[in-house]
This record gives structure tokens, sequence and C-alpha cells, in this order.
């Protein structure tokens, strides 16, 4: 351009925070902010005849088959309100109480879904008992609940071709230590947590340094510092929210 300036590709927001995070082939980048995403980095290109799964470019000439969800970090705003209590206080109640909630499943459509595709969709809650009624598990059962939705996201990327091996956690419920710790329980991976960043902003200058000094690949750049959490995973969670599930979708229907 006059002046010397360079002209090069940009990015969509979810291409570039994988590339600002460093994800390769194998990484599922999931984020919990306003929406839930769920994003593989995959070697092939991703057809999904469903639609459950889109299928995105990255910034280096591979792939991201994504799923995104409605119901996210507003699933604990709702539930935190509903207890009185702060978020740091929703993580302890959570905490307090055993992987499954004592059976008690939130399926969090509470403003409708994406995936599934349910606009009209309301949340519910299943498995209540006389030893389930309490704020401990209720407060365990959003943040079951609301990984339950990603997981099933997660498989469905994993359906579509991609293998994955580790989770990135990113997005504002990742600051919660009930969501670090109930993660790989219900995701069925380890979970690596970085610092919190702008990894879209990091990304595209990631690739505008690439784009200034060219080359095969982008520059290469300090890896992360990342936490991580490992668990061994508690299938019972995902199966009972299966079944609360298919309740809720047989409402639906």
């Amino acid at each position: 351009m006059p002046g010397g300036a360079l002209l090069a590709a940009g990015a969509g927001d979810n291409a570039a925070a994988a590339l600002g995070l460093g994800a390769e082939v194998g990484d599922v980048v999931v984020s919990i902010g306003t929406s839930g995403v769920v994003t593989a980095v995959a070697a092939t290109p991703t057809v999904d005849p469903t639609g459950t799964v889109a299928g995105f470019a990255d910034a280096t000439g591979r792939f991201l088959p994504l799923v995104a969800t409605l119901n996210a970090a507003r699933v604990l705003d709702a539930v935190a309100r509903l207890l009185g209590v702060d978020h740091a206080g929703l993580a302890d109640l959570a905490m307090a109480a055993e992987p499954g909630a004592g059976g008690l499943v939130l399926v969090p459509y509470l403003e409708g879904e994406r995936t599934p595709n349910l606009p009209e969709a309301t949340g519910s809650i299943h498995g209540l008992t006389l030893g389930s009624a309490n704020r401990e598990d209720l407060a365990r059962a959003a943040v079951e609940g609301l990984l339950c939705g990603l997981a099933d996201g997660m498989a469905a990327v994993t359906a579509s071709g991609a293998e994955p091996r580790r989770v990135l956690l990113v997005g504002g419920a990742a600051a919660s230590e009930a969501v670090r710790t109930s993660a790989p329980q219900v995701l069925g991976l380890p979970v690596d947590l970085p610092p919190p960043g702008e990894y879209v902003a990091d990304g595209a200058a990631r690739q505008a340094a690439w784009a200034l000094l060219g080359g095969e690949g982008p520059p290469t750049w300090t890896n992360l510092s990342t936490r991580r959490y490992a668990a061994d995973p508690v299938p019972e969670i995902r199966e009972r929210y299966r079944e609360g599930r298919g309740l809720h979708l047989g409402r639906c229907h």
C-alpha cells in the first residue's frame, strides 16, 4: 500500500483466539462467556450435514470445526442470583457437593438454545428429591449442566473427525474454581487454564507479525504458562444429564 504498509488476510475471532493461544491439532478451545463455544483445531475440513458443527478455517491453513451454545456463563449468573450469593459463593457451594449433585440435573436452556436448535425451550430441573433439595446440589447441578452442554458440543466435534487430546479453557466462567475442577470430570480430558488475556487481539498481532516476517508458518511466540486441571472422568454426570435432557426434549416436542 502507499507508504509501504503491508496488507494481508485477517481472521475471525475464534480463529484469532486459537492462534493467540497457540492451539495445535488435538487441542479443543472451550470458551465460556455470554455464549459457549467449542472449537477444535483439525487437519482436515469438517462436513456435518446435521448443521450442529460449523466448518471454519483457522488462521494457518488448518480447520476449526465449531459448536456454539446460547447458554453459558449466564447460567451461573442466574443460579447465583437465585441462591443469593456471588460467583465465589456459588463456586464454594458447588464444590461442597459431590460430583453428580446427588442426582440433581439442570438442563440449562434458560434462553432457548442454539445447539440443539430449540429457540423456544426453557430450563428444567430433574431428579429433585428430599436429599438433593439443597443449595449445594443446585449450585453443582448448574455447573455440571453448563459443562454437559459443552461436552455435547465436544462430542459432536469429535464425531465430525477431530481427535481432541486436551482442553484449553477460556472465558469469564473459567474464573470459577468449581468450573475448573468439574470440567475434566465432565469433558473427560485434561483441562489447561491459560492466564487471563485478550487472545483474539494476541492472535491478530501474531498474524500481523507473520505477514511482516513471511515464512511457512506464524512466528513462534513464548509458550503460555498454563495451569492444568486433571481428574478421572465421572461418566454418571453425563448419563444423568442425557436422561434429563431426553425428558426435556420429549416435553419440547
